[in-house]
């Protein structure tokens, strides 16, 4: 199956050696997104909901590059580097996602590039 390099202008450049997502079919895989502004490509200011509100922003953008929504996410990995946030998570993905939610791992680590707080990458699914 085709491979289709997704690139987006609203959402942050990648700054390694990956693309901000890959189409293979219907599959969509995302890159993780931390809190950069795509504009200036430095950390949001602000408590961790601006950066949590950032990293949905830009795999929004993503998503609709490659031809869908959030909505259309079926696996959502988050990244923390201070697991005590995990409750200011739910509340903002509130504000992006309604039932049926997409499948979903939380995951503590000791630190994000650039000094981030949060760090997320996801699966979507596209319709026919």
């Amino acid at each position: 199956m085709p491979r289709e390099i997704v690139r987006t202008d609203q959402a942050p450049q990648a700054i390694g050696t990956y693309s901000q997502a890959v189409k293979v079919g219907r599959t969509v895989y995302l890159s993780g997104q931390i809190p950069l502004d795509p504009g200036t490509m430095e950390l949001v200011t602000g408590d961790v909901a601006a950066q949590i509100r950032r990293v949905f922003d830009n795999l929004q953008a993503v998503a609709r590059a490659a031809g869908g929504s959030l909505a259309d996410v079926v696996k959502l990995n988050v990244f923390l580097t201070d697991l005590a946030n995990f409750p200011t998570v739910n509340g903002v993905m509130a504000e992006y996602f309604v039932e049926p939610y997409p499948a979903r791992a939380a995951i503590g680590v000791a630190s994000l590039p650039r000094g981030a707080q949060v760090e997320m990458d996801a699966v979507m699914e596209l319709g026919e």
